[in-house]
């Protein structure tokens, strides 16, 4: 049933980057599949691959894009779907228990809210880890729409929700990996926001049209591997699924120099490539790309973030606000670049600081990632304190300098819920904002350490509270039974 293999070694390449150094290398396999409308038959191929690839040595397995199946109609597509937490992604956690071997689930069709006008869908990626648990989920992000007239019309945006996060690299056993599924390929914002965040592998698990395949599919791999300086992976479907629709295939693996290390030929089936992270890092030394980088010119591709970017404050117990330290109680939201905290003497109830991790006296002292993640927390926890502390309007100031009145050698935002007739003048806010941390003396009445950790207590819940995710919920029964 196994299609043809090309697997290239390493010393196969033209360029003197690459030998055969002593170093650890892992093993990959990368499939390609042929998934129709029948449920029960792709998953028999999906577990026959990972058995394969498993005794073949492999660490970790990568099947493509709509590996559960591939709807006939857009109807079919949807009622086929399944919960995160449903049989499709409990078998796959199985087979990765049985064969101890983590998975790239290229994407399945996970089913939409339930809220929705219509029925939709979400074209999620998934890493499952070899003890069968869920490392991470990413959702598309850019949706495949191709309507040519009397041809062909493949239309996701009818039915798929698209993703609206990037997901941070996940660590796994062969590398810290950037998920992404597809057309995303055609995106390089994505890739190179990924490698910024350190991903040393990229995935693209994919369906491409022959069309688009025979034209793009290679130079569009090797470019995402060179300009990031990164492996890419895509796992494949192939072939021709029903009457509407055929897949390009040729999974394979790009190395950082953009080489291709490894291919599948026609039809289904694996090829075996190895990882070597010791060679990114020896790509990125001897062609340093990214010290070359004019960001003073264009600026910096950077993932916004998301959730999963958002860090516990009590992770570590002190934070530095220039020559004041406040403890983690009083912080309520801290991002990988920003904190949120509690004020000692507020002007108004909900006054707030957000300020940049590192200590930096002026704003221009920020890098851009700073800056956009500063802005973007600001923007985040204004909301959350209008909305806890009732208000209809919002006051934010930035004092940059001491002629501004910054007394903290910290560049940092005041955030002040603003209600109708908190101050009889409205410009008087600014000179109790000048003067409320100046000129205290033993009697000045300050907040205490408790109040305010208690105020910090109850903002937090509107960040790191979450509903019971049902994948949670479901991951104890990930075992043989």
């Amino acid at each position: 049933m196994f299609a043809k293999m090309t697997s290239l070694s390493r010393g196969n390449s033209s360029n003197n980057l690459r030998n055969a150094d002593k170093v650890q290398k892992t093993l990959i396999a990368v499939c390609q599949m042929n998934a129709t409308s029948l449920k029960a038959d792709n998953l028999q191929t999906i577990i026959d691959l990972v058995a394969t690839a498993s005794s073949r040595g492999a660490q970790m397995v990568f099947l493509p894009e709509a590996c559960d199946y591939i709807g006939e109609t857009k109807n079919q597509s949807i009622d086929y779907s399944e919960p995160l937490h449903g049989n499709f992604i409990h078998q796959l956690k199985k087979a990765a228990i049985r064969h101890k071997v983590w998975l790239s689930v290229g994407s399945f069709h996970q089913r939409g809210p339930e809220n929705q006008d219509k029925p939709k869908l979400i074209n999620t990626h998934i890493i499952i880890d070899s003890e069968g648990k869920v490392r991470a989920t990413y959702d598309k992000a850019h949706l495949f729409d191709l309507d040519i007239a009397g041809k062909v019309r493949l239309c996701e945006s009818d039915f798929v929700i698209p993703g609206s996060k990037v997901i941070p690299p996940v660590s796994t056993p062969i590398g810290r990996i950037g998920m992404a599924t597809c057309y995303d390929v055609r995106f390089p914002e994505l890739s190179l926001a990924l490698a910024h965040q350190g991903a040393q592998i990229i995935t693209y698990p994919s369906a491409f049209t022959q069309t688009t395949g025979m034209a793009h599919w290679e130079c569009l791999l090797r470019a995402r591997a060179i300009e990031t300086q990164c492996y890419v992976i895509a796992a494949a479907q192939t072939g021709k699924h029903n009457a509407k629709r055929s897949s390009y295939g040729h999974a394979m693996v790009v190395d950082p120099w953009g080489a291709i290390i490894a291919q599948c030929s026609e039809g289904v089936g694996l090829c075996l490539a190895e990882i070597d992270l010791d060679y990114v890092a020896k790509v990125r030394s001897e062609m340093p790309v990214w010290q070359h980088r004019r960001t003073d010119l264009y600026g910096r591709v950077i993932a916004l973030d998301s959730d999963a970017s958002i860090i516990p404050p009590d992770d570590q117990p002190i934070y530095q606000f220039g020559h004041i330290k406040i403890p983690s109680s009083h912080i309520f939201y801290r991002t990988r670049l920003s904190i949120a905290f509690v004020n000692i003497k507020p002007v108004l109830p909900g006054h707030a600081l957000i300020a940049p991790l590192r200590v930096a006296v002026n704003l221009a002292d920020l890098n851009p990632a700073e800056v956009t993640d500063l802005f973007l927390t600001v923007q985040h926890v204004t909301e959350v304190l209008k909305k806890h502390f009732k208000a209809t309007s919002s006051t934010m100031a930035i004092q940059d300098g001491l002629e501004a009145g910054q007394t903290v050698q910290h560049v940092h935002v005041h955030i002040l819920p603003r209600k109708f007739g908190d101050f009889s003048d409205n410009d008087d806010i600014y000179d109790h904002l000048q003067n409320h941390d100046k000129g205290w003396t033993e009697h000045t009445k300050l907040r205490s350490a408790e109040e305010m950790a208690e105020e910090a207590r109850q903002l937090r819940v509107h960040f790191y509270t979450k509903p019971a995710d049902p994948e949670e919920q479901s991951a104890g029964s990930s075992d043989e039974s």
